[in-house]
């Protein structure tokens, strides 16, 4: 229950931020500069990533866990409901209150997802299987991926604005404060499922969880 509230309330999270239309994270910047590039939803675009980026963990020798398959499609179609009854509001201070209490209600989500112990998400997946296999440094590989996705984002003319820099600021303090508290405590003898490939519990290295 916890694993799918969390993923439901990120995709409504993702819409909030989408409609105040004054940012968003890398990976969403990515998301939407292929949404208006290829005619697609947002929330379509979501989950075709989500897939393509999850077979990208086989010649990495990832396992998915329950978490990582039900992230790949729960919060796209989650993100897609969200638009459809969200709108962007006129004023300035709303959109302002959509964006922040998208970020904040984010980092609440992510942590429920986390921490519900099913797994990391293909995004943080890939990265923790790239740091695996390469040996470089977590900053580094998170770093060249978002930079990557954001600049291919910002070409394709994905939203990159003030909310880009708040979600960078704010997501990681948000997961910490709320990850503890949110984590289910594992009996000793069972692991996560996928910890072994990803040599984690499913944790991101600076807040985006999926």
């Amino acid at each position: 229950m916890q694993l799918f509230a969390g993923l439901t309330l990120y995709g409504w999270s993702m819409a909030m931020m989408v409609r105040s239309e004054l940012g968003l994270d890398p990976w969403d910047v990515f998301h939407d500069g292929v949404s208006r590039w290829m005619g697609l939803s947002f929330g379509t675009v979501v989950i075709v990533v989500g897939l393509f980026v999850l077979a990208l963990w086989i010649p990495l020798r990832q396992w998915p866990g329950l978490g990582t398959v039900a992230n790949a499609i729960v919060i796209g179609l989650v993100t897609d409901l969200g638009l459809a009854l969200l709108s962007t509001p006129d004023s300035l201070p709303a959109r302002i209150g959509l964006l922040i209490g998208g970020i904040v209600l984010n980092g609440l989500a992510g942590g429920m997802y986390i921490g519900s112990q099913f797994g990391a998400g293909p995004r943080d997946g890939l990265m923790t299987g790239l740091v695996r296999r390469t040996g470089r440094s977590i900053r580094l590989v998170r770093t060249s991926l978002e930079l990557t996705v954001l600049a291919l984002g910002w070409l394709l003319g994905g939203v990159v604005g003030v909310g880009t820099v708040l979600y960078a600021l704010m997501i990681g303090p948000l997961v910490q404060v709320f990850l503890p508290r949110l984590t289910v405590e594992l009996p000793a003898d069972r692991v996560p499922l996928n910890v072994e490939a990803t040599g984690s519990a499913a944790g991101p290295a600076a807040g985006d969880t999926r």
